[in-house]
């Protein structure tokens, strides 16, 4: 392992946790571990916070997650719904098509819809939210120009070497900066990948005269135009030539997508942004009148050996990087935060054993393999967003943290390892009751007794259909844990996992 980082701890400033990167997935983290009262330190290479709109999709579980840590009306201001795709050709509109099925909400689900937010709007709410939580003598929540260079673990924890200013102590760190991740080298984790498609990819944050806001452009290439269709990729095709400028909610800025034949060098100055829109469009150059960030990035999929070296955990496009089709890739860097936050919470509190933070990736690990497949198969056409990518379908069935005590459910039933529904009874709202870093006791169409359980808060519920009927000790995260006909066993349970001690 490296050894560039200095070994004593005598003069070393000291914290809990240690995130490298402030993406969505370092400061989902750091909301969630202040709120527990966690010491963390965010550090950030660059100047400032990524000005880029790249990740712009968040599905209606991650909703569901910023709707726990405080911040999905902040979310909502920022951004807005999708809009339908306005298909082009020869400066004709041919139709409209929509890019999502439609997935109806219910009680048990009101978030079926995704979010669009430009990703560098998604920060500055949940960089806020963490300045909140720090309160008003914290000058900034994040370290920036801290360019990761060492790290060395013993024991007891982890010291963190920089290019510039001074090493780190921390019990542990935890790897959010991307997936050239310098964590990811300095501890020795391979990450396995493959090519989605071989056609490069041009993404531009642009200023556009002569379009409405209203709807998502599409300029497909001429093949496609003809046909009608948005030009999506399928497999064995291609989709060079292809143009899309989304209008950014929230912001004066459309999104521009544009791909090119494999082995193109992909310029991203602001004059060849605008040549590529005239040359695809009938825009002229001149009406493309600001060019903000741009890259250019070749789809793929990959996925890390192992998400855990010791006290160094990877999440997000550390652990994962995902094809940018189907809007996955930060929401499941997201839901690994917030995962993570409160197990590290829970262990550092000295509620569970350190063993607890064993089941990060025996959790993320397989969900992010998943994930993994299912944007590749939405890359190329052979899975349509909506159901499938909603991501409320996700859960822990199989995690040794996941106990179902009830025999005989029929199928269809909620199981313990699935997310906990939403829904109202009387004067109680489950997501509102559940919002919290604490765990939740719920029983539902039962006056059985249950036990007193430090920290944790009773909430009685009539029969409702989503849960059937029992007793329920749902996760931090909102996933079922624990389920019984009866409180009995849950207890023991909930010394287990730390459960009674998590709001201290």
């Amino acid at each position: 392992m490296p050894s560039e980082a200095p070994t004593t701890t005598t003069t070393v400033p000291t914290v809990d946790v240690l995130i490298v990167g402030a993406g969505p997935t370092g400061l989902a983290l750091a909301v969630d571990l202040a709120r527990r009262g966690t010491r963390a330190l965010v550090v950030e290479r660059g100047t400032a916070l990524f000005p880029g709109s790249r990740g712009k999709g968040i599905q209606p579980r991650t909703q569901e997650v910023l709707y726990d840590l405080g911040v999905l009306d902040a979310a909502r201001a920022a951004g807005g719904p999708y809009p339908r795709n306005m298909i082009w050709k020869d400066g004709r509109q041919l139709g409209e098509q929509s890019m999502f099925d439609t997935v109806e909400p219910t009680e048990a689900a009101p978030f079926t819809a995704p979010l669009m937010v430009a990703q560098w709007r998604t920060q500055e709410v949940l960089y806020e939210r963490l300045r909140e939580l720090a309160g008003e003598e914290a000058s900034s929540p994040v370290a920036f120009e801290r360019e990761l260079t060492g790290l060395v673990q013993d024991a007891d924890g982890v010291t963190a070497g920089f290019a510039a200013g001074p090493p780190v102590r921390a019990r542990y760190v935890v790897a959010a900066d991307g997936g050239r991740s310098a964590v990811r080298r300095l501890v020795g984790i391979g990450m396995t990948g493959e090519t989605v498609d071989p056609d490069p990819i041009l993404v531009a944050d642009v200023q556009v005269s002569g379009l409405d806001r209203g709807h998502w452009h599409v300029f497909p290439p001429a093949e496609d135009a003809a046909a009608g269709t948005a030009g999506g990729s399928t497999a064995g095709g291609s989709t060079a030539g292809f143009l899309a400028l989304c209008p950014l909610a929230g912001t004066a800025d459309f999104q521009l997508t544009a791909q090119f034949p494999a082995g193109t060098a992909v310029d991203t100055s602001p004059d060849a942004v605008r040549k590529v829109v005239a040359a695809r469009s009938h825009l002229t150059a001149e009406q493309v009148t600001g060019v903000g960030w741009a890259s250019a990035f070749q789809p793929r999929m990959a996925l890390a050996d192992r998400f855990r070296e010791g006290r160094v955990f990877l999440a997000g496009d550390a652990a994962h990087v995902h094809s940018p089709a189907g809007g996955q890739g930060l929401n499941t860097s997201v839901q690994d935060a917030y995962n993570l936050g409160w197990k590290l919470g829970a262990v550092l509190s000295g509620a569970a054993p350190e063993s607890l933070l064993d089941t990060y990736e025996e959790e993320r690990l397989p969900n992010a393999a998943d994930v993994l497949g299912l944007s590749s198969s939405v890359h190329r056409g052979e899975t349509r967003r909506g159901r499938a990518t909603v991501q409320l379908g996700i859960g822990y069935r199989e995690s040794s943290l996941t106990a179902e005590t009830r025999p005989g459910l029929p199928p269809g039933s909620l199981h313990a390892g699935d997310r906990a529904p939403d829904g109202a009874r009387g004067a109680v709202r489950l997501f509102d009751a559940f919002r919290g870093p604490h765990w939740t006791l719920l029983t539902v169409g039962t006056t059985t007794p249950v036990p007193d359980l430090p920290g944790v808060p009773v909430v009685r519920i009539p029969p409702y259909e989503a849960y059937g009927t029992g007793v329920f000790l749902v996760r931090p995260d909102g996933y079922v844990g624990w389920a019984g006909v009866t409180a009995e066993g849950v207890e023991g349970y909930a010394v287990r996992v730390g459960a009674t001690r998590a709001a201290d």
